[in-house]
């Protein structure tokens, strides 16, 4: 029976370690938009 909690402790990190992933990419990936934008609209 000790087998289950480890493979669901497993399974916890690896879904909080997908989310903080996730969160950090989509906050860089916004942050490079809108460095996208900005350097588009002073070129014109």
């Amino acid at each position: 029976m000790k087998r289950k909690p480890d493979m669901l402790m497993i399974l916890l990190v690896l879904f909080g370690l997908g989310v903080v992933t996730t969160g950090y990419t989509q906050s860089l990936w916004e942050r490079n938009v809108e460095v996208t934008a900005v350097q588009q609209s002073s070129d014109r």
